[in-house]
């Protein structure tokens, strides 16, 4: 299907897939195929679950930690209207593969000056394991749960995820400067668990910031 974009930022100047734009056609495909999905958020995860209607029991979950955003102007319910939209799109997507135009590819490696490599420094284990770590406090604020032991893929998405959402409202490069510095923690956590992906998450700041010099 040639799916169409209908979502613009005005700001950054690019285009993309709204739920309207897709979730139809998903409809559509699910009703003939005899499937069905669903989503039900809890405050610790949103999970899209796809059941097949003529085989009680069989079902395939698509999951993705929940957060929240400080956005700029808006209440506590906009806030969380805008996070539910968010994963709705990602889960949806995730799940049935849309593919949207990469932006990153076209500004990886550009203006990023060489870096040294930096010593590895290990942080002092605290006595008591936070259940959550957090920007500053008040606007472009990102709070999420704390590093899970173990596999940390779906926390390193969400951290990703989250800042993606406000660098949508970004409205100038003092805006995208904000986000950085008022999460660093967040990001220098990323970085030290990952940093490839860190890197790659990166390129997603210089894209948007860049694009208020165009």
């Amino acid at each position: 299907m040639q799916l169409k974009k209908s979502g613009k930022n005005k700001f950054a100047g690019y285009e993309y897939f709204e739920l309207g734009d897709f979730l139809p056609a998903i409809q559509d495909i699910c009703g003939q195929v005899g499937v069905c999905g669903a989503i039900n958020f809890t405050p610790e995860l949103a999970t899209l679950t796809i059941y097949d209607i003529e085989k009680a029991g069989d079902k395939i979950e698509f999951s993705c930690p929940m957060s929240s955003a400080q956005l700029k102007g808006c209440h506590d319910v906009q806030n969380m209207g805008a996070v539910i939209t968010y994963l709705r799109r990602y889960l949806w997507t995730n799940a049935f593969e849309i593919v949207e135009h990469d932006a990153l590819d076209a500004v990886m490696g550009k203006d990023e000056p060489a870096k040294k490599p930096e010593p590895k420094i290990e942080p002092v284990a605290p006595k008591e394991k936070p259940k959550t770590i957090a920007g500053q406090k008040g606007e472009w604020q990102i709070v999420a749960p704390a590093v899970p032991e173990g596999d940390v893929s779906n926390w390193l998405q969400l951290i990703k995820t989250s800042a993606h959402t406000l660098l949508d409202l970004c409205a100038d490069e003092e805006d995208v400067m904000a986000i950085f510095k008022k999460n660093k923690v967040l990001f220098d956590t990323v970085k030290a668990e990952d940093a490839i992906f860190f890197k790659e998450m990166m390129a997603k700041f210089t894209e948007v910031k860049n694009s208020f010099k165009e």
